[in-house]
């Protein structure tokens, strides 16, 4: 077990969270399986130790087939939204076509390429395999993008004890690999 996740769990026990019993191996690959992905590791690690229940909580267990869909959808449908609705439309994309029904399609298609995110808590989001250890946690409202925390950890104590004194940790997690989510973070989408 990884001490990020260890203290991850310990964390959320210190603010006396609800957690219920982690998701058994079953669980996770039904999971997995089910939505066409496969966690991080650290995600899947948490997850196997504790799976947090309440408000804001995915929780992967209990929660609907059609309502994590829709939630693993969100960054999707997000960056559509603002495709439609605000003029995104990145210069690497190439000329912006006329038909919106082109238009969706397109940018569409360029979203699917990006790396997955998997839903953790409200509109946080941890990026799916293949990114590795310590990969940072996003909130992403449309293309409204931000590191959120360096890690698990770091994120928990941002999202639910801002006020605690915590450092934070140095990352050194490649968040190239994780463009363009890591872009629109960093505003170069913006440009």
């Amino acid at each position: 077990m990884s001490e990020r996740v260890e203290r991850s769990v310990e964390f959320l026990r210190s603010l006396g969270a609800e957690l219920s019993a982690g998701l058994s191996e079953k669980e996770l690959v039904d999971v997995e399986r089910t939505y066409g992905f496969t966690f991080s590791p650290d995600h899947r690690e948490f997850l196997t130790l504790v799976q947090p229940v309440g408000e804001g909580w995915w929780n992967w267990r209990t929660d609907s087939v059609e309502t994590l869909r829709e939630r693993l959808e969100w960054p999707t449908d997000g960056v559509l939204f603002d495709v439609e609705n605000n003029d995104f439309w990145p210069a690497e994309w190439g000329e912006r076509p006329l038909d919106l029904v082109e238009v969706l399609t397109v940018a569409r298609a360029r979203i699917e390429t990006w790396p997955r995110l998997v839903p953790l808590w409200g509109h946080r989001f941890m990026p799916a395999a293949p990114a590795g250890p310590g990969a940072p946690v996003f909130s992403v409202w449309q293309t409204d993008v931000i590191f959120y925390g360096d890690d698990l950890l770091d994120y928990l104590h941002r999202e639910f004890s801002p006020n605690d004194g915590w450092q934070g940790v140095d990352s050194d997690y490649d968040e190239d690999s994780l463009a363009p989510w890591s872009r629109f973070a960093m505003g170069d989408f913006l440009d």
